[in-house]
C-alpha cells in the first residue's frame, strides 16, 4: 500500500514502505545508560551518527542521547588549566598504593558522568506494524527526528529516522 503525499513543487511523491518495520533500520547499535560519556562520545564520532538509543539491561529503550547532549555537558562541566604548574616531580606520581607510575604513563583527569545522567529520557516508539504513514505523523507531531521501534515486550528492535522515510519516498 502506498501513499501519496504532495509536496510544494506540485508533483506528488509516493511513501514506498507499508508498515514501520519497512522504514526502521533494525538491529541499531545503542549503548548502555551506564556508559560514561567518553565511550558514547568514541561511539558517537566513530559511526559517523548524531544520536543513538539508550537502552537498560534488558534491552528496552530509556532515552536518546545525541551529539547536542555531549557538547552541553563539556560545556557545564569545562575543565580549566589549574594555578598549579603543569609537571610533576617523578616522586609526586604515585598509585593509590604508594607505588610509583611508571615511565610512559600519565595522569589524566576521568570524567565518570555516565550517559544516564546526559540523556535525554524521553522515549517515542512505535509497533512494528504500525502503518508507516502513522509513523510519519509521529515524526512531524512530536517534532523529533528519530523514534524506537520495540517489540512486544518493549525491546528496541529497529530505529527510524526521518532519513529513513526520505529513502522511501519516490
Amino acid at each position: 500500500m502506498s501513499k501519496a503525499i504532495k509536496p510544494c513543487g506540485g508533483e506528488r511523491l509516493v511513501l514506498t514502505a507499508d508498515t514501520a518495520r519497512d522504514l526502521m533500520h533494525a538491529n541499531p547499535i545503542s549503548i548502555s545508560a551506564g556508559a560514561g560519556v567518553k565511550d558514547v562520545a568514541s561511539m558517537l564520532t566513530d559511526k559517523g551518527f548524531s544520536a543513538a538509543p539508550v537502552i537498560d539491561s534488558a534491552g528496552r529503550p530509556v532515552g536518546v542521547v545525541t551529539k547536542t547532549d555531549l557538547v552541553v555537558h563539556l560545556r557545564e562541566h569545562a575543565e580549566f588549566a589549574s594555578k598549579k604548574p603543569e609537571y610533576f616531580d617523578r616522586g609526586e606520581l604515585a598509585k593509590s598504593a604508594g607505588e610509583p607510575i611508571g615511565r610512559g604513563f600519565q595522569v589524566e583527569s576521568v570524567d565518570r558522568t555516565k550517559v544516564s545522567d546526559i540523556m535525554t529520557p524521553a522515549v517515542f516508539s512505535v509497533s512494528p506494524d504500525l502503518p508507516a504513514e502513522k509513523v510519519v505523523e509521529h515524526l512531524r507531531a512530536l517534532h523529533v527526528h528519530h523514534v524506537f521501534v520495540v517489540d512486544e515486550v518493549g525491546v528496541l528492535i529497529g530505529v527510524i529516522s526521518a532519513v529513513d522515510v526520505l529513502k522511501h519516498l519516490r
